[in-house]
């Protein structure tokens, strides 16, 4: 059987160890911090527990789909409950609009809005999930190692469907007129790294997984899904290695002979790099052996990083929802300091999470588990000072929508930006959701799985194909891991029973 090292153990690294366990390879992931689960760490703190990363669970159907390989469910390991309605969003301090999980009485709240919009709303949705099906079932799997994998006619057929050439912002506007139901479109749009004149119409789909497939909350938190997987990993016979920083990359000829870790030499028949792509490569290996050069990188453009805070309450806050999206500042002003001029924003939007609202164990009885976030620019000065004044410009809009003061109620409070995210991910310019789906940063034009000069190390995740995301993660790995079992010199597998 092979010998297989994984670096890193998000999502990306833990569906390839999964994969590749399973074919009867041995498997060794090194994880660099203390905790299994790359962004989806968690950190509890005065009996509050906070999901550090990922907070919405979309396109339950990749779960499934990924468990379901291994003859399991998702109910084998965390429960999941559908969130209705799916979402708050404040327009205002005194004006919001709870998004329904049926699609049908979104379509009446539309029409209340616009008339017609429900009729439309029912197409849009029709083309979405077109989009979505191609996209899922085919285009994600693809390795992307050219232009000529997209050339075969089962996906020549099927471009027109797609709006590759259209952009969002002119997509939507060509069904909707009202600025309440082109926000609510726009949303998904915002962090998947531009404007939505910028962005492809393709990624309607995003609001098919939104709008029709839902918003669901894994009881416990999101580190319970990381936690699933951790534990088909092992039920697989892979081996964890925590606080295993990989500081050294060793190559001879076409191969990684080894890498290190404070000394220690680690050596494997294979290699799959699920770590930040960009410090994998420039900072890791030797300039002979990298796809990319530093100015090819700093070309790239990046989807968002953010600022987080974690709270925890004294007491519970009435009538807040799970989810709570302000837009009660003007959308394209941010959308500008993010992409077009970066800098920190003037009037943000934020997001905010209260999990306690639906999950009492994750907070003690009488409190209010609480995750705000703004979306940033990458690459930005991050400092104490700033993260304070954006903790207040939040607490004066929370206390004018919710009528509570956080700021009088804290029983925890900590925080999470640029440097965190270099310090903890080593994530390029401090990003947060990798890079930005445009057009010319799509399928091939991504940063390759493979290299060109190195044939028994593979990349995975975020910063390559599909794209970032926890369900395109988790395709990510186990795209990478088949391209490692095709391998004709692989050594045979032991055999499974």
């Amino acid at each position: 059987m092979a010998s297989i090292g994984i670096i890193g153990s998000g999502f990306s690294g833990l569906s390839a160890a999964i994969t590749l366990a399973d074919k009867g390879h041995e498997v060794h992931v090194y994880e660099k911090n203390e905790q299994i689960g790359g962004r989806a760490r968690t950190k509890t703190v005065n009996n509050f527990t906070f999901d550090l990363g990922p907070s919405w669970y979309w396109m339950p159907d990749v779960f499934e789909n990924f468990f379901g390989k291994f003859g399991k469910k998702v109910s084998d390991y965390y429960e999941l409950e559908r969130l209705d309605p799916s979402y708050r969003i404040y327009w205002s301090s005194t004006d919001y609009t709870d998004i329904p999980a049926d699609v049908n009485k979104l379509g009446d709240l539309f029409e209340e809005w616009e008339k017609g919009a429900k009729q439309k709303l029912m197409q849009f949705m029709h083309e979405a999930e077109i989009k979505y099906q191609i996209g899922m079932n085919d285009f994600v799997h693809r390795p992307s190692y050219s232009i000529m994998e997209f050339a075969e006619w089962q996906v020549v057929k099927n471009i027109p469907k797609l709006h590759l050439i259209s952009d969002f912002a002119s997509y939507i506007r060509k069904y909707f007129k009202d600025e309440k139901i082109l926000k609510i479109l726009e949303f998904p749009v915002l962090f998947l790294g531009d404007v939505a004149k910028r962005t492809p119409a393709l990624y309607s789909l995003m609001n098919y997984a939104d709008l029709k497939l839902g918003t669901w909350y894994p009881k416990g938190g999101f580190g319970e899904v990381a936690k699933a997987f951790e534990r088909l990993a092992i039920e697989k016979g892979v081996i964890f290695h925590t606080n295993t920083p990989i500081d050294k990359v060793n190559c001879e000829g076409r191969n990684v002979v080894s890498m290190e870790c404070n000394g220690e030499i680690l050596q494997h028949d294979e290699w799959v790099g699920t770590c930040d792509y960009n410090f994998f490569e420039q900072k890791l290996l030797s300039k002979e052996y990298r796809n990319y050069t530093e100015k090819y990188w700093d070309k790239r453009k990046m989807a968002p990083s953010c600022l987080l805070y974690y709270i925890g309450l004294d007491q519970k806050i009435e009538n807040i929802r799970h989810h709570s999206l302000y837009f009660d500042s003007p959308f394209e002003p941010h959308a500008e300091e993010i992409y077009d001029n970066p800098a920190w924003p003037k009037d943000p939007l934020f997001y905010m999470s209260a999990p306690s609202v639906s999950d009492p164990i994750i907070a003690p009885e009488g409190t209010e588990n609480i995750v705000l976030l703004i979306p940033v620019a990458p690459g930005l000065k991050d400092t104490e000072e700033i993260r304070e004044r954006y903790f207040n410009v939040m607490c004066d809009r929370l206390k004018a929508s919710v009528g509570v003061d956080l700021r009088e109620h804290l029983i925890v409070k900590e925080t999470f930006a640029h440097n965190d995210f270099v310090e903890a991910y080593n994530a390029f310019k401090g990003n947060a959701y990798g890079l930005s789906n445009v057009l010319k940063q799509t399928a091939f034009l991504k940063p390759s799985i493979r290299f060109k000069k190195l044939d028994n190390v593979m990349m995975a995740g975020q910063l390559t194909v599909p794209g970032p995301g926890v369900p395109p993660s988790i395709i990510s790995g186990e795209l990478v891991a088949n391209e490692i079992l095709k391998k004709k010199n692989l050594k045979a597998p032991k055999q499974v029973v």
